[in-house]
């Protein structure tokens, strides 16, 4: 009687055992894939969620608010065909410029969409898709004193303003333009509208802006029209991108999307409504 107990308790305690090591194997093939999904793929982590949450600045004609209070703007445009594309709601969100990277690392944003000019240094910390707008930095000032801070040296002891963080502020503290800035006071702001009201207020002599948002934002009929840009004087040629975290697998289906949208006469068709299509990549 003794060995039929033992017998028997030694076969319960075997299944015993083999339904444990099933239901560990069990969790790891299911929870453990999740996971690797989740912190693997951005792709993934976006789709789930249903949304791409898109860092921006307000300045036009990119992202702005019209008269109605409403988001628009060439970028808003792009972003919501590309999203549709993905199958995800786009969500813009204002950030500070010169916090981008830390906003987007830290997953308050899942990109940065906002006349991104693509630099080395920021490859090496983003993932950045391929170049889609054509751009440069340009001097602006009051439209009286647009022929005389053409020529180098006039802006001396003047006070010469960009955004923080931006293309127009390394062009001003770049040593490849010390003759036109060297002598110049510079002063940061926290976005590319706040450099042009500086202007426009007299608080400030010249700012140094991207040459799209000098299309959108000094027209005539504008708030802007007072000011000018210095056509004969550009810094830093530059292309701008869209940039996601660093080995994100989001970049390449953007990319396609983009290239759908190029190829369909879709992004000339955008870019046409802000005075944009000849800064256009081909």
């Amino acid at each position: 009687m003794k060995k039929v107990l033992a017998a028997v308790l030694a076969v319960l305690m075997l299944i015993s055992v083999v339904g444990i090591f099933a239901a560990c194997s069990n969790t790891s093939e299911g929870s453990g894939d999740t996971t690797s999904d989740a912190s693997a793929s951005d792709l993934a982590y976006v789709k789930e969620k249903g949304t791409l949450v898109i860092g921006i600045t307000y300045f036009e004609p990119m992202d702005y608010l019209d008269e109605n209070n409403e988001l628009t703007g060439f970028e808003v445009e792009f972003g919501k065909a590309v999203c549709e594309k993905l199958g995800v709601e786009p969500v813009f969100q204002e950030i500070s410029w010169d916090a981008k990277e830390t906003e987007l690392s830290a997953k308050n944003i899942d990109c940065i969409w906002n006349g991104l000019t693509i630099t080395e240094e920021r490859q090496q910390t983003m993932s950045i898709t391929d170049p889609y707008m054509n751009n440069k930095q340009v001097l602006i000032c009051k439209a009286e004193n647009a022929e005389a801070y053409a020529v180098a040296g006039a802006l001396a002891g003047k006070t010469v303003v960009a955004e923080k963080e931006s293309a127009g502020e390394e062009a001003i503290l770049s040593a490849d333009y010390a003759n036109y800035f060297g002598d110049a006071n510079y002063v940061a702001v926290e976005a590319m509208k706040n450099a042009m009201m500086e202007v426009k207020a007299g608080t400030a002599d010249a700012a140094v802006i991207d040459y799209v948002t000098g299309i959108g934002s000094l027209k005539e009929g504008s708030d802007y029209a007072d000011l000018a840009i210095i056509e004969s004087v550009s810094f830093a040629d530059e292309q701008y991108g869209v940039a996601f975290r660093q080995g994100s697998d989001i970049t390449a289906e953007v990319n396609k999307a983009i290239a759908e949208l190029m190829a369909d006469g879709t992004l000339d068709t955008i870019a046409a409504k802000y005075g944009l299509e000849e800064q256009l990549v081909k």
